[in-house]
């Protein structure tokens, strides 16, 4: 019998430092993350802080001053306004497309998804400048159309990236059997199809969201004064000219926060990781 060959001593001493670096550098940036967030949410409420540990005292009037002095109100009507738009058109133009991919063979289909995943894989600011200029060539900038087309551009990919597994997850004999009993197109994709795909359409439209409230450089780009989301509206708080009180901007700066997050908890209960970068398909099983 041989005698079993244990692993080298040095091996292991290597992977053991190896796993603890990755724990430690983890660590110290979920620490840092957190205490700057902790900073922010403290300054948020303190009626004095110069100098010690904590404040002085603690008061929610900077949320009201926030929500005046920055005109939040109309603010959040602006971002709900841009994002049910831009959640809607992805949806009803992401849909189809992703169908067909999902479902059809053609010459120069990998070209065409490349394409659909472009504004994905490049840095928005790449194409949000010639963006921003043919916006303003066809009066566009400024208006609310203009920042919801600006914001739909990177959400129909995202659409299409998250609808396009569910599709495929769902078994093509379904369809033919709608077809079968002489359900026409749409028929079979309202009553077959759409209540099979209301996980991806809620999974899509809840990630849509999450980015659309976070979009800057694109919506920084084309809105104008009266058609600034949230994500913009803090910007300008932070570095327009003028003095304001640091507390109001932390205030407005954790109601985007609460918003952004409340968000993406709820997309995250919905569809899984997973999911947004595998295609799992069901093989029937041999006999």
């Amino acid at each position: 019998m041989s005698a079993s060959v244990s692993p080298k001593p040095h091996v292991n001493w290597w992977s053991r430092a190896w796993s603890g670096l990755v724990v430690g550098f983890m660590t110290f940036f979920l620490l840092n993350v957190g205490l700057m967030i902790a900073s922010v949410a403290t300054n948020s409420v303190a009626r004095r802080w110069f100098g010690t540990w904590l404040p002085d005292g603690y008061t929610f009037e900077w949320y009201a001053a926030a929500w005046n002095e920055f005109q939040l109100g109309d603010v959040l009507l602006v971002t709900v306004e841009v994002v049910l738009a831009v959640v809607v058109l992805a949806l009803v133009i992401g849909v189809p497309a992703a169908y067909a991919l999902a479902r059809r063979d053609f010459r120069g289909k990998r070209l065409l998804t490349m394409l659909f995943l472009l504004p994905l894989m490049i840095p928005p600011i790449t194409y949000g400048i010639p963006l921003a200029t043919l916006m303003y060539q066809l009066h566009l900038a400024g208006t609310l159309t203009g920042v919801v087309i600006a914001n739909l551009l990177p959400a129909l990919p995202f659409v299409i990236l998250v609808m396009t597994p569910f599709i495929e997850q769902i078994d093509p004999n379904l369809e033919s059997a709608a077809r079968v009993f002489g359900a026409p197109t749409w028929k079979m994709f309202r009553h077959v199809l759409v209540p099979l795909l209301a996980p991806g359409i809620l999974a899509a439209s809840l990630l849509v969201l999450v980015r659309t409230i976070a979009m800057f450089e694109l919506t920084f780009m084309t809105a104008g004064s009266d058609t600034q989301t949230l994500v913009v509206a803090l910007y300008y708080s932070v570095f327009a000219a003028g003095v304001r009180a640091p507390q109001s901007i932390d205030a407005m700066a954790m109601v985007y926060m609460i918003i952004t997050l409340v968000w993406l908890l709820i997309a995250m209960r919905f569809v899984s990781p997973t999911q947004l970068v595998s295609r799992v398909r069901e093989h029937p099983q041999s006999a």
